[in-house]
């Protein structure tokens, strides 16, 4: 096994190589958005906004052409496109905003919404993202990683796969639709297989997935950080041993995404018994966004050339309103225009048929001449009932901070804007199950949080009058998900509570903070 994967490696080698891009980010997605609106020109969508039309602007050069589009095309949410336009796809109608008839629809309801969303997942879609898995596999040739990793099993840790037919179409989660379409040279890798993988029962799931474990040769672990840290849990407790690595001792690489993983670090290595490479990715029900291309960087490179346009909206007032609703008219640019370190909302159009679809996640760019990106929130996932403009990202840095002054684990947090007397406050809910105070907690996060954000800073001497931390068992924001059928998966714990969300968590955490923990 070894010769073999020394062999795959050097393969791997050539081909990234052979692949490799010398081309502007700007050209690339010139290129992109063209061959988007030629393949969708006869679509109900492309004859209602004039694709043709916006086509023969690209023969002008320059910038026209996306001139032509801002102005033939509005801005779509959900709700927007869903109601035009998606909704007569899911019945079962051709070539409405993609050529053909959809086959498959991803339930996402993401961590803001009560109701699923359907997002169409194209057959050019799903080949986009094996494409771009693949190309992410090809990365880890810059890694030091032994031979036997290449060989090696790889655990997918999503939602069942269990697909459920409703008339013309299947739906389920994004994890089950890739599943279902997995090439054949990837079925020997994958773990926990096709079989278990279906079983829609998550914890009869990570059952099996324990007792087997020890007949798998792992090398790659892929999932949400939270579930994962429990399956290697429940594994270790099986089977009796120290860490996951008595179990797995090839376990190498670990890529994460969906949410910020540095909140879960402290207690995820705790499990294991050397230390891994920790890849981070941003694969939403929309599309394979970015990944990381480079070790050691905390920022992921934005897929260019593979079925997405992207337009980039500066997330800011004139842009946005309180509630992070898009504005009709809000500014959008092409990437040759955005700036570094500024925040950005992003906008998708794709070979799944979402057309100038907001996405809701906010971005940094740190780099803009290779498009490497950090994710820094959603448009919705915010607070600024003052003008504090809090960020999730600020939120994910201050817990952070606090957490390793206090030598303690803080896997799950969230955070409510409430009234105080006439002016504001914040109440966080902090998740651990390390001994901690609510109130050493409370000072040293309001003292981060000052540093992190001027904002803030400023805020915190007037209209915002109070910061009120409630300390909670870890369990108790999972047992909360679980409530609301969000268990496993790519499901996360929203990082900002608003509305009916806060006042349905402030009822299930009675029976918590009244001193029930079971």
């Amino acid at each position: 096994m070894a010769i073999l994967g020394t062999l795959l490696k050097k393969g791997i080698r050539l081909r990234e190589m052979l692949e490799e891009e010398f081309t502007s980010p700007a050209d690339l997605q010139k290129k992109e958005l063209k061959e988007l609106l030629i393949s969708a020109s006869a679509t109900e969508f492309g004859k209602y906004y004039n694709f043709p039309g916006i086509l023969k602007s690209f023969r002008s050069g320059g910038n026209d052409f996306y001139q032509q589009f801002k102005k033939s095309v509005p801005l779509h949410t959900y709700n927007k496109i869903y109601a035009d336009w998606w909704k007569l796809a899911l019945r079962g109608v051709k070539n409405v905003t993609w050529p053909g008839r959809v086959k498959y629809f991803a339930l996402s309801s993401g961590t803001s919404e009560a109701s699923s969303k359907y997002i169409p997942v194209t057959k050019d879609m799903t080949k986009a993202i094996q494409k771009t898995s693949v190309r992410q596999i090809l990365s880890l040739s810059k890694y030091d990683l032994p031979p036997d990793v290449f060989t090696s099993g790889i655990l997918m840790l999503g939602g069942s796969t269990h697909l459920n037919k409703r008339g013309s179409y299947f739906e389920g989660d994004l994890s089950g639709i890739q599943a279902a379409c997995l090439p054949f040279w990837f079925q020997h890798f994958y773990k926990p297989g096709k079989k278990i993988a279906k079983n829609r029962n998550w914890d009869v799931k990570l059952d099996e997935i324990a007792t087997k474990a020890p007949e798998w040769n792992i090398g790659i672990i892929v999932g949400v950080p939270a579930w994962l840290q429990i399956l290697m849990e429940k594994i270790i407790e099986k089977h009796r041993v120290k860490n996951i690595h008595e179990i797995w001792p090839n376990l190498q690489v670990y890529v994460h995404g969906g949410v910020s993983f540095d909140p879960y670090k402290k207690g995820f290595e705790k499990l294991l018994g050397k230390p891994i490479y920790y890849i981070e990715t941003y694969l939403a029900s929309e599309g394979f966004i970015a990944f990381q291309a480079v070790p050691n960087r905390k920022s992921m490179r934005l897929v260019l050339n593979n079925g997405i346009f992207y337009e980039f909206v500066p997330f800011e007032s004139k842009n946005f309103d309180a509630n992070g609703d898009v504005l009709p008219d809000a500014e959008t640019l092409m990437i040759d225009d955005v700036e570094e370190g500024k925040e950005y909302a992003i906008l998708l159009s794709t070979c799944a048929g979402a057309w100038r679809y907001l996405i809701g996640d906010t971005i940094k760019f740190v780099s803009k001449e290779e498009a490497e990106i950090i994710i820094t929130g959603r448009t919705k996932h915010f607070l600024s009932l003052c003008g504090e403009h809090l960020s999730v990202d600020n939120m994910n840095k201050a817990i952070e901070t606090v957490a390793d002054e206090l030598n303690i684990a803080i896997p799950e947090f969230t955070v409510a804007g409430i009234p105080h007397g006439s002016l504001f406050a914040h109440h966080w809910y902090v998740g651990t199950d390390s001994p901690a105070k609510a109130e050493v907690i409370r000072q040293k996060l309001d003292e981060k949080l000052k540093e992190l954000n001027d904002d803030y800073a400023v805020e915190r001497s007037a209209a915002l009058k109070e910061v009120i931390v409630d300390v909670l068992p870890v369990k108790t924001f999972y047992k909360w998900m679980e409530s609301k059928g969000k268990v496993g998966g790519q499901n996360k714990f929203p990082r900002v509570l608003k509305n009916t969300q806060l006042d349905d968590w402030k009822t299930f955490i009675q029976p918590y903070q009244n001193g029930d923990r079971s």
